[in-house]
């Protein structure tokens, strides 16, 4: 079972029937609003024409989702600075926070520019354009792992991972401690139902491209099976080879 679901990109192209441009809407709202169920009444239906209509590209959308009511409403009002920057993190960029000194920022930004200026700061990055650019749905990018990027922020990224089960609703900041703290991060994963689950004891396949290679969706050169307890120093021997991770499933 995976330990949590990957999927390719999800990208809007120049010959998008209905059916893809429906794709495309599911897995906006989906990722921009953290697994919540959108009712009928809630879809954005003006944003949603604009989309099909060419107004907007799909950035444009995620920006309105972002910036909408329903957003606000579920993850602001009630939600902590700390909390706030740390779902728009997970949403918007697709990884968790890097460290205290980002999250310090975003909390100036929304409080030196306001609430859209904090959503922009997101949108606007050279790290969005790089990774998303203006067609494809915003998505989880460290289940692979990236060279220069420090493996604690795997690990951040995969503990708010929680699975299809499971939604961002919760007001409360996940990583506030381990990150003011420059703490590691266990990782942790729920099962199918809700709430956490313990992975000492458990196998985790990593499937690994080495170096110099480009790797390909689903695709690697080398996989390892390794206990838990072996797992961390494992990945950080692969980063020390200038390999890259591809996947982490855990074994059946």
């Amino acid at each position: 079972m995976s330990l949590w679901v990957t999927s390719e990109p999800t990208e809007l192209r120049p010959d998008a029937t209905e059916a893809d441009l429906q794709t495309v809407i599911r897995a906006a709202y989906k990722q921009v609003l953290g697994n919540q169920h959108v009712m009928e009444s809630e879809r954005l239906s003006s944003a949603e024409s604009m989309l099909r209509n060419g107004e907007v590209s799909v950035r444009g959308f995620v920006e309105m989702v972002a910036k909408s009511e329903l957003y606000q409403e579920l993850f602001f009002n009630s939600s902590s600075p700390y909390r706030f920057v740390e779902i728009n993190c997970k949403h918007l960029l697709g990884r968790a926070p890097k460290d205290q000194a980002e999250i310090s920022e975003h909390v100036q930004i929304y409080n030196s520019q306001g609430y859209e200026a904090e959503i922009d700061s997101y949108l606007t990055s050279e790290e969005y354009q790089s990774n998303f650019g203006q067609n494809i749905v915003p998505y989880p990018r460290s289940n692979s792992t990236q060279l220069g990027i420090a493996n604690v922020g795997f690990n951040r990224t995969f503990a708010l991972m929680r699975g299809d089960a499971t939604s961002d609703s919760g007001n409360s900041a996940q990583l506030i401690a381990d990150i003011a703290a420059d703490l590691p991060t266990k990782i942790t994963a729920a099962p199918d139902g809700s709430g956490t689950y313990s992975n000492t004891g458990k196998r985790f396949r990593i499937a690994v491209a080495k170096a110099g290679t480009t790797p390909v969706y689903k695709q690697s050169n080398f996989v390892y099976e390794v206990a838990y307890e072996q797992m961390s120093k494992k990945i950080q021997n692969i980063h020390k080879m200038g390999s890259k991770i591809v996947s982490i499933t855990e074994v059946a």
